[in-house]
């Protein structure tokens, strides 16, 4: 049996993960350990629910040492504020001694500013409020020895790219000697983020973990009317609360709908909160916090729960829109069948979906099955067909509920003859 001691962790180090439970390193932290723990930067890839953070936390815990005094010497950024959060956490489980600041935006700058005076051993925050309170003086970069960019392809995507590159820049290279090791971890890298491994990391170890979790989820499509959708997926709700993991996530494509799905799913009875971008960072952790201890059993997101955020007791994840590209799809569904755990998503494709799902399947989305309707939202069993041959004008038409009668007048317009012209 392989033992954190045995790839180059310290007894110390070993003896904390030991008392949360944590016993054994698993694949991605057997890989990316000992090369990190060599001061080597490294490129790291591998799917989400892999166990990532711990691969890159538990090396910089290692090369800090305990509480140093003089300044920042690690920085880890991060997409979004629920991951930098809980990228906090696990440092703390690891290292209680190590002096933290979280830098988020959403929040008011005097507990940041505060932490950020107090000889602060790493700095853990989002691209904007990092590069804010770095340009005024108060966050101070220039002893940074271990810099990791976390979803890198996600920061580079959204825009942050500009800021990130600033971020580094406030780095050091080098110095007195001591070169700045970097890390670059996601679950998808895309061929253009080349061009910032090779720009800023020496010699990269590239690590690429195949999905061992692939066994465990059950993916496939739902055919369902557009004026059926919030009936459908309420009854997949009710039938995912006798599961053992009973919690479900929704995604939303826009803030606005999220919104009005959870005040739909509230009307008819089902505990809902919302994630969504333009909420307050205190409400957006009331939802998280709500939703991680069961409170909800319901959490209605846009993307920016894609990323990173990590409940342990999420059994379903239902795209009730598509996403943009394959890779939020690939994030969305990565919610659920995290760490070995079972796990099942839906994606909802109405009459109106057709030539989006075409798009995805062209930029590499994956041909996924059908779900049949009527055994699922019937008697709750899951069973799916093949994937069907062209997708996914070639695939049934499942329906969900009653016809939708403005679907059926439309199809009726459609099917008239054509007025002849007038003869003049």
């Amino acid at each position: 049996m392989t033992t954190f001691s045995s790839i180059g962790v310290r007894p110390r180090t070993a003896d904390v993960l030991l008392k949360n439970d944590i016993s054994e390193p698993n694949t991605v932290q057997r890989e990316a350990i000992p090369a990190l723990l060599q001061r080597r930067d490294c490129v790291l890839q591998a799917p989400t629910g892999s166990g990532k953070t711990l691969a890159f936390v538990i090396p910089m815990v290692e090369r800090l040492a305990g509480h140093y005094g003089h300044g920042a010497r690690a920085l880890i950024v991060t997409p979004t504020r629920e991951l930098a959060g809980q990228v906090v956490a696990v440092i703390k489980m690891v290292d209680p001694a190590l002096r933290v600041v979280l830098c988020i935006g959403g929040v008011g700058y005097g507990p940041q500013l505060s932490g950020l005076r107090n000889a602060p051993d790493v700095i853990v925050g989002c691209p904007g409020r990092i590069l804010d309170l770095a340009s005024n003086g108060s966050a101070r970069l220039r002893g940074i020895e271990y810099l990791v960019l976390d979803e890198a392809d996600e920061m580079l995507d959204q825009g942050f790219a500009k800021d990130v590159e600033q971020i580094i820049a406030l780095c050091p290279s080098v110095d007195g000697g001591v070169r700045r090791q970097t890390v670059l971890a996601s679950a998808t890298i895309p061929a253009w983020v080349q061009q910032m491994i090779t720009k800023h990391l020496q010699t990269p170890v590239r690590i690429n973990i195949t999905d061992e979790q692939v066994p465990t989820l059950e993916h496939g499509v739902l055919s369902v009317v557009k004026a059926r959708k919030v009936d459908a997926l309420s009854k997949l709700l009710r039938r995912q609360r006798g599961s053992e993991l009973n919690q479900t996530i929704v995604f939303h494509r826009t803030k606005h709908g999220a919104k009005k799905l959870v005040r739909d799913l509230t009307r008819i009875g089902h505990t809902a909160s919302e994630l969504q971008g333009n909420l307050s960072q205190n409400a957006r952790d009331r939802a998280m916090d709500a939703f991680r201890a069961n409170e909800t059993e319901v959490l209605v997101a846009t993307n920016v729960a894609a990323r990173g955020i990590d409940v342990i007791n999420v059994g379903l994840v239902i795209n009730f829109e598509l996403p943009e590209t394959p890779q939020w799809l690939t994030h969305r569904i990565g919610r659920t069948a995290r760490n070995g755990a079972a796990g099942k998503a839906i994606t909802f494709i109405s009459e109106e979906d057709d030539e989006k799902w075409r798009k995805l399947r062209r930029l590499g989305a994956p041909a996924l099955p059908v779900i049949d309707a009527d055994l699922l939202l019937g008697s709750g069993q899951w069973k799916l067909g093949p994937a069907p041959a062209e997708e996914p004008s070639a695939r049934p038409r499942l329906r969900v509920g009653p016809p939708d009668p403005r679907a059926r007048m439309r199809r009726r317009r459609r099917s008239r003859p054509a007025a002849m012209p007038r003869s003049r």
